[in-house]
């Protein structure tokens, strides 16, 4: 039987999850050409003074392309890993993708999974390179942030990876937007599961997630389909948290390790984490 639960390298944490409160911004823009991803999103974000956001993606085009798929770990060490570095040749087509937006070694830095169509026609999923890839043609980009809240990617004990991690800022919320939630998810525990426990432990009756990026082992959607693999990406196209049993909703797109991707609505009790799931609720 295909086992979902994944031993990692180091000791795993006493909570499912980390959390951080914080007062919530909304902003559209469009990724400029000839930036590579990460400068196209850093900067108009860091015009706005937003330290933590998480970023739907849609239209425009990739030139040159680099992204990186799921992969087996052998390195006896880590639980999963990457593949090499894929670089299609031509304008890759985005459809769709999410990016959580923080920081790595002082500097503005994303984590982005999506769809893309490559110039020989084909659909792809990974994740996509952020200083190595290149806006082509103007993206489209709707953002949930925050300027009291970042996330830093740091070393993480557990993983061995170096992850996105909620830090709570000195900074005084702007204004009173609506109260937002940036989390990340720690692998072995259920998506659904844990994202009731973190609205309720934040005093959210019901919550929107406004984008998500993360890996879980395999998936179990709705209807009935599966996938059995270890490593996974995948990136959140639709979801809503309630604390009140079956009444979340979490829809996803995965890609794995053969590059199958497969859309759909999970089921609750069956989708645990692989490495890290990074989220941005919204209290509704």
């Amino acid at each position: 039987m295909f086992e979902r639960r994944l031993r990692q390298p180091g000791p795993a944490a006493k909570a499912p999850f980390e959390s951080v409160i914080g007062s919530g911004e909304y902003l559209q823009f469009t990724l400029k050409t000839g930036l590579s991803i990460n400068e196209a999103i850093a900067l108009p974000l860091a015009e706005a003074g937003l330290t933590a956001a998480s970023i739907v993606l849609e239209g425009g085009s990739f030139a040159p392309l680099h992204y990186l798929m799921p992969a087996l770990s052998t390195d006896g060490h880590h639980a999963a890993w990457y593949s090499e570095t894929n670089s299609p040749e031509g304008e890759a087509q985005l459809e769709r993708g999410n990016v959580t937006f923080g920081e790595r070694d002082g500097h503005p830095f994303i984590h982005c999974h999506a769809t893309w169509i490559e110039a020989e026609g084909r659909k792809r999923c990974g994740h996509v390179l952020p200083h190595e890839t290149i806006v082509a043609k103007p993206i489209r980009a709707t953002a949930w942030g925050t300027n009291d809240v970042r996330m830093v990617s740091q070393p993480d004990a557990e993983t061995a990876f170096t992850l996105f991690h909620p830090i709570k800022t000195a900074q005084v919320p702007r204004a009173k937007g609506p109260r937002i939630v940036v989390a990340r998810v720690r692998p072995n525990v259920d998506i659904i599961e844990t994202l009731e426990e973190i609205c309720r432990a934040s005093g959210f009756s019901n919550a929107r997630l406004r984008g998500g990026v993360g890996s879980l082992i395999g998936a179990r959607y709705a209807d009935g389909t599966s996938v059995d693999d270890i490593a996974t990406e995948v990136f959140v196209i639709d979801g809503f948290v309630s604390t009140r049993q079956n009444l979340t909703r979490l829809e996803i797109v995965m890609v794995d390790t053969l590059g199958r991707i497969t859309q759909g609505q999970l089921l609750r009790g069956e989708n645990p984490v692989c490495i890290t799931f990074e989220l941005y609720l919204e209290e509704a």
